[in-house]
């Protein structure tokens, strides 16, 4: 049964939580501002959201997705000038990057739905996800440079991980517009599809994570994180291995495929 959160206990601007037969979907909802994300009441918001998920074990799947005609205008430019002018000393990320680096340590796998354009900061919580799906009318802008934004370390560590280093050099320091073609030569896109196939592919590779084994992906999904981070934990990696040799998902696993059926995690 689809759960959703109350109404009355969000706002129009508030991201929304639905959550349905295994799979949590947040949706960014301020449309009139292209799904802006302010610092007070989106960001906590966000990571109240994204602790609800990890501690739900129903939960094998979150898709992060837009209202309206773009995924997210990115971070509110406003309160970086505000904080700049009162001379605070923080990063340019702070509480943003918090709750982004939040979003790629998810433990279960994440998709984005990336129902239209992507812009300054929401370009790296896209790239937060594991996966991003996106129209082919997409596009994605990247401003620091224009700004005379240092961008914060971990989002430029992700787009050089996600995307190579010269790819990272052209989108930071360009400046300049790409589209969704673009998008998915370099790799961000995983998948590039019209308007209306984008639910159905979303569906599709949501429901393959949600068949899979939930502790497995999650120990690699870790592993995977720490090697492109450069900062793998070698010793609890190798005992993730061992542990999953002697788990009851690979007994189900190795069963199943003896007897030609869907495991059942």
């Amino acid at each position: 049964m689809m759960r959703q959160s109350s109404p009355d206990a969000v706002d129009a601007t508030t991201p929304l939580l639905t959550i349905d037969v295994g799979r949590a979907t947040i949706r960014l909802n301020r449309p009139r501002h292209l799904n802006r994300l302010q610092p007070d009441d989106h960001l906590d918001a966000l990571l109240k959201l994204f602790d609800r998920i990890e501690a739900d074990p129903t939960l094998r799947v979150l898709v992060l997705t837009g209202t309206g005609r773009a995924f997210s205008a990115g971070y509110d430019l406003g309160s970086i000038s505000e904080r700049a002018s009162n001379g605070h000393e923080q990063t340019a990320g702070s509480a943003f990057e918090v709750m982004v680096n939040r979003l790629e340590d998810l433990a279960l796998p994440t998709i984005c739905r990336l129902n239209g354009g992507v812009y300054g900061g929401a370009t790296d919580l896209a790239l937060a996800c594991d996966f991003r799906i996106g129209v082919d009318t997409a596009e994605m802008f990247m401003p620091a440079a224009r700004l005379g934004l240092h961008y914060y370390k971990s989002g430029i560590g992700r787009y050089v991980s996600r995307l190579g280093a010269d790819n990272a050099k052209k989108l930071f320091l360009t400046a300049q517009k790409i589209d969704a073609p673009e998008m998915l030569r370099i790799g961000y896109l995983t998948a590039m599809v019209p308007l209306e196939a984008l639910d159905e592919e979303v569906d599709r590779l949501a429901t393959v994570l949600a068949g899979n084994a939930p502790i497995a992906m999650r120990g690699m999904k870790r592993t995977i994180n720490e090697i492109a981070r450069g900062r793998l934990d070698e010793a609890a990696a190798d005992r993730r291995a061992v542990e999953s040799m002697h788990s009851t998902e690979i007994q189900e696993g190795i069963r199943a495929f003896a007897e030609k059926r869907p495991p059942k995690f």
